[in-house]
């Protein structure tokens, strides 16, 4: 009986828990979307940690998941994604940010201008940069100073050292001569433009007295105004092949900028906060006097001052005393997403501000962002894109001067025993050995640039249709980039190369003010079809036009009353105005046939017609196809667990490169002059140059191909690609006979070939649960030659043969480096180098054990000359670092700065230098705190602290005998940029960085 009872007590406590161990029970719920697309994920398998308790997303990304109890971790993972743990505190809706993996070929890249496509269906090499290797191991300096070393085939180097960047861009190498040579920058459907607008220190300097005077101001390119922390995908299209959908400014290359977008479900906070210093990557030092070396270099009169000056202990090394500043950096970003099913939004706020190496010099940018999502009804999707930027950068008065007054060139004419500090009462002393103080220069001059700019994209994608085996979708876009640019650059009176008895200006202001306004409509059609034997159609059709205006006055003012710097305040003033306008219209078709992931082939066609052709109605056509073979798609692919992945692909296109504006027109200029009577005769003058209304536009043909593959559950993925491009109908500026009253033309005058290949590796090289390692390494080498040349082989780029200078040749490299030399060719001249490098290579590193995170980037440059100009200057005034050193003279009798000096008028080859280098191009240590400590803190309001140590160019190897060999004295806009005249050097930067995600 005893047995029976109990038996009933065990069934009633039973049927009496059984309730309550349900109710413990918790249900939780969420979505799971593309953290770059916001679209959902389906089929993600969610686990809760160190169960067996599952389940998969639905096709809209949603899941339901029952828990035993809270708090606990849920475990997302599926191919092609980051897999990442959640802490789960309460039964609140999940919003499930999910982020595609670096080393994915399922991601999705661009094949048109609206639809993209699997990686492992794409038959071009598109390069992709992630959000997180954007700005995942260190926070850069500017959008284009992100992309060192992240992929292959892009030559990425710095024009300028000086804050607020300065930098190049150049895609499979040479492009045009003497055209646009920067790629195409897309943002959110928005052409945004990346021009170099100078600053008129030609008026100052006279660096330009024989040539363009803006092409030496070094002044920043516009897409440092971008701010890296917004961006969540960069995808590069590298040549005509993939480019030539967007036809006659795709010749250099396109580069697509998604920006993040927000995410349904509860609202998201991240608040980032990075605070370091920047000081100079590499001083040179100074020569190593001695009483005997002073006499020899500067005479009797100088030794004594030497002397005393040694016996007072202070000799100053006025370049530290000018390069030596540890320049402040701070860093804040603030950024939210959320929404709910209809309306999602990212909004983020970035503060930034630097201080440079050089005292009196910065750079600060604010940054505003809003992007809307917005789905109306189930037909009809709207997207907003808005960004407004302020910037100010105060540049310093740097590179190649004629009057030896800037700030570098006087440097070079500097020697220790000058003291050149200001007295009590702030009054600097002349330089009685050169043109100007630099210590009163750097306190004095201004040289600032300040941008407002404002960029709007909008989108609405409208179902039109929908059906089982077909849908058509109409797709608007449209974009306005807007930019107020002004400059001020002033060089007051008490300037010792201002003074009138040093024969100056009394005062210089130089005020310049541009408006630009871009804007772009587009309208699309995409048709996709399905048939029964799984071959798949989409195509695709579309109307693009496109606006270009910009308005640029440059004031220039001289003998200034007082100390003002109003421009209206000055006896002398000069008024240059440049305007450019362009109107563009296009059309483009596009097929896409899919048989079963097998086999992908597309073909399409643009066509172009601008205001900026002789012919503003005729249609220029831009052809494209490819095709890809997933060879481990078909039947007769043994399922193999070392090769898993196996695709052949070749894809041929065309694309444009317009005439440089004001090529097609001969231009005036105004004229006044004072007669014999005293009379004033005013007119117009030839401006030198013959327009050309029969010029075309550059057009470039590229064929690549290639294979990508996965070894080891693609554990090992990699992509290898062999291009050759030709640009035919080269705009060359060619010389003309004096008596025809011209001195050059605008004619198409040659061809251009590149052809080079681009390797891509990416290894998981471990993978467990407490350490991962991956690994990646991209190679790329490129060789141009010209293969025709209508005109007489001609030098362009430098300053001559004397000191090294580009020469155009049919048969020869597009970017060599010739002179005169004791064994010269034919024509006189004898090569000495070449600008284009040997080839470039890049290691990437992304190590993580347990809550740290360690990331590392190595990048390799192989050869690659230089023309070193700056070493020449300091030789000429004795002050070289290495003026007595005796490695150079052959027979061993002169030191290095009399042996260079003495090559002048006899070679040319000692000016031109290797600029191969090996840096550490950025390098991030990051701990991550542990969520169950987050979680004490605030209440668990956060949900992630991540606190570390980052930096960029920290270990720099080179052989080159400057201060960096990455620079260039004409800026970044031809491909003739591997000159160096006393630049702003360049500087390595640290930073302490702190996350929250809450």
């Amino acid at each position: 009986m005893r047995q029976i009872h109990s038996n009933r007590i065990s069934i009633m406590l039973f049927l009496l828990l059984l309730p309550l161990s349900l109710f413990a029970q918790e249900t939780l719920t969420g979505k799971i979307v593309n953290q770059a697309t916001g679209e959902s994920v389906p089929f993600v398998n969610v686990i809760e940690k160190g169960t067996n308790n599952g389940t998969t997303s639905n096709i809209d990304g949603e899941f339901s998941i029952r828990v035993a109890s809270l708090p606990t971790t849920l475990v997302f993972s599926y191919i092609g994604f980051e897999s990442q743990e959640v802490r789960v505190i309460n039964n609140a809706p999940l919003a499930i940010p999910f982020v595609e993996a670096m080393s994915s070929l399922d991601e999705v890249v661009v094949t048109g201008l609206a639809t993209s496509i699997k990686r492992t269906n794409s038959a071009n090499a598109v390069a992709s940069i992630s959000s997180e290797e954007l700005v995942g191991t260190t926070t850069p300096a500017t959008l284009d100073g992100a992309l060192y070393g992240k992929f292959p085939g892009a030559v990425v180097s710095a024009t300028s050292g000086a804050p607020g960047g300065g930098l190049s861009v150049k895609l499979r190498g040479a492009t045009s001569i003497q055209g646009n040579t920067q790629p195409l920058y897309i943002i959110d459907g928005v052409y945004v433009d990346n021009s170099s607008i100078a600053a008129g220190l030609n008026a100052v300097s006279a660096a330009a007295s024989g040539g363009s005077a803006s092409n030496q101001d070094n002044p920043t390119n516009r897409i440092a105004d971008i701010n890296p922390e917004d961006i969540a995908n960069i995808e590069i299209l590298k040549g005509a092949s993939a480019a030539a959908i967007y036809g006659s400014r795709a010749a250099a290359g396109v580069v697509i900028i998604s920006t993040k977008r927000g995410v349904a479900g509860e609202t998201s906070y991240k608040f980032s906060q990075s605070v370091g210093w920047t000081e100079v990557s590499n001083l040179l030092g100074v020569r190593d006097y001695t009483e005997e070396r002073v006499l020899a270099s500067f005479g009797e009169d100088a030794v004594q001052d030497f002397i005393t000056a040694r016996d007072q202990n202070r000799l100053i090394d006025y370049e530290k005393e000018l390069f030596g500043e540890k320049g402040m950096i701070s860093i804040t970003n603030f950024s939210t997403s959320g929404g709910g099913d209809k309306t999602r939004f990212f909004a983020g706020v970035t503060h930034n501000t630097e201080e440079g190496i050089v005292k009196n010099t910065g750079y600060e940018k604010i940054s505003l962002r809003l992007n809307v999502d917005h789905r109306a009804n189930d037909f009809i999707k709207l997207s907003l894109s808005t960004n407004y930027i302020h910037s100010s950068s105060n540049r310093g008065y740097f590179n190649n001067d004629n009057t030896g007054t800037s700030m570098g060139v006087a440097l070079t004419g500097t020697v220790p025993w000058l003291d050149l500090f200001p007295d009590e009462n702030g009054n600097f002393p002349d330089n009685p050995l050169g043109a100007s103080n630099i210590l009163q220069t750097r306190e004095l001059v201004i040289n600032n640039e300040k941008n407002n700019r404002l960029i709007m994209g909008g989108t609405a994608n409208i179902d039109i249709y929908k059906a089982e085996k077909s849908n058509l979708e109409l797709i608007l876009r449209g974009g306005v980039d807007y930019y107020g640019f002004n400059t001020f650059a002033f060089f007051p009176k008490e300037l010792q190369f201002q003074k009138p008895s040093n024969r100056g200006q009394n005062g210089v202001s130089v005020q310049g003010s541009t408006a630009n306004q871009n804007y772009n409509l587009s309208a699309f059609l995409v048709h996709n079809f399905f048939t029964d034997n799984d071959i798949n159609f989409r195509t695709q059709a579309g109307l693009t036009r496109e606006y270009f205006d910009r308005n640029s006055y440059l004031i220039t003012a001289t003998d200034l009353v007082a100390s003002e710097s109003n421009v209206d305040q000055a006896t002398n003033t000069g008024v240059d105005q440049t305007r450019q306008k362009q109107e563009d219209a296009g059309f483009f078709v596009q097929e896409e046939v899919n048989f079963q992931d097998k086999v992908i082939a597309t073909v399409g066609i643009r066509g172009d017609k601008s205001s900026n052709n002789g012919d503003a109605n005729e249609l220029s056509y831009y052809p494209k196809a490819s095709v890809a073979l997933n060879l481990n798609e078909f039947d007769f692919w043994n399922d193999s667990s070392v090769l898993n992945q196996f695709k052949l692909r070749a894809a041929y296109g065309e694309a444009g490169n317009f005439p440089p504006i004001g090529a097609l027109f001969t231009s005036y200029n105004s004229f006044s002059s004072i007669g014999l009577n005293g009379a004033t005769l005013k007119g117009i003058s030839l401006g030198g140059v013959k327009g050309n209304s029969n010029l075309k536009s550059e057009r470039q043909k590229e064929f690549e191909t290639g294979i990508d593959f996965g070894l080891f559950s693609n554990r090992l993925t990699g992509s290898i690609t062999y291009y050759i491009k030709t640009v035919d109908d080269l705009i060359l500026q060619a010389a003309k006979q004096p008596s025809s009253g011209f001195t050059s033309e605008f004619v198409n005058a040659g061809s251009l070939q590149n052809k080079g290949i681009e390797i891509g590796l990416n290894a998981v090289l471990f993978n467990n649960k407490d350490f991962t390692w991956d690994f990646g390494v991209n190679f790329f080498k490129n060789e141009s030659e010209i293969t025709k040349l209508d005109v007489p082989a001609f030098n362009v780029g430098a300053f001559g043969a004397t000191l090294g200078t580009f020469r155009i040749e049919e048969g020869q490299s597009a970017t060599q480096i010739v002179g005169i030399g004791l064994n010269p060719g034919p024509n006189g001249l004898q090569k000495f180098g070449d600008s284009e490098p040997d080839f470039q290579m890049a290691f990437n590193n992304q190590l993580k054990y347990k809550d740290f995170d360690l990331s590392f980037l190595w990048q390799w440059k192989k050869g690659g000359d230089n023309i070193n100009l700056t070493a020449l200057l300091t030789d000429l005034s004795g002050t070289s670092h290495d003026y007595d050193t005796l490695d150079l003279d052959p027979e061993g009798l002169l030191g290095n700065g009399r042996y260079r000096v003495s090559q002048l008028g006899s070679s040319a080859g000692v000016f031109v230098e290797d600029a191969g280098y090996l840096r550490l191009r950025e390098v991030g240590l990051y701990y991550t705190i542990p969520q169950q400590f987050t979680n004490r803190i605030m209440n668990g309001t956060f949900e992630r602290i991540k606190l570390g140590f980052s930096g960029t160019n920290l270990i720099n190897i080179f052989d080159y005998n400057s201060y960096d060999p990455e620079v260039s004295n004409f800026g970044g806009g031809g491909i003739f940029n591997a000159v160096e005249v006393t630049p702003f050097p360049a500087s390595k930067r640290f930073l302490f960085n702190v996350a929250f995600n809450f």
